[in-house]
């Protein structure tokens, strides 16, 4: 399950910051002009880069970097701009779960315990998360 595997991380390394943890996986994350591309994971020679849209705002910088680490931990040998352009496969079941990743890491079950007067929605949004990912998140059963 994606939460396992992001929970698994973040006591790992005591952090949910994306960043951090590419950084300590040996990850190498790259600035770039991209254009409309927000991002992208890639791998040369075992070599695994995320790369970012240098022009994204603090928050989408976060949930890019984020959703491409997802990539990079879960699908490191599917290369998704290959298949959209050269083949008839559906990639939604890769960025799907690179967004159940991304949201998983940054809405943590405890940041959720420590803001209980926010909604899912109101504390996704606060923090960047677009409101229809917000539904991506899966609840611990203690919290309900």
């Amino acid at each position: 399950m994606i939460k396992d595997i992001v929970v698994t991380l973040i006591k790992k390394y005591n952090t949910n910051c994306p960043f951090t943890i590419a950084r300590e996986l040996g990850i190498i994350i790259l600035y770039e002009h991209l254009d409309d591309i927000m991002g992208y994971f890639s791998q040369n020679f075992k070599i695994k880069f995320i790369h970012l849209n240098q022009d994204l705002n603090e928050n989408e910088l976060w949930f890019t970097c984020a959703h491409e680490l997802g990539h990079a931990i879960m699908h490191p040998n599917i290369n998704t701009p290959f298949l959209k352009r050269n083949t008839l496969f559906s990639i939604d079941k890769f960025e799907r779960q690179a967004n159940t990743f991304a949201v998983e890491l940054r809405l943590t079950d405890k940041l959720l315990q420590k803001y209980p007067e926010y909604s899912l929605y109101n504390l996704a949004e606060k923090i960047g998360i677009p409101r229809k990912l917000a539904d991506l998140k899966t609840f611990n059963r203690s919290l309900k």
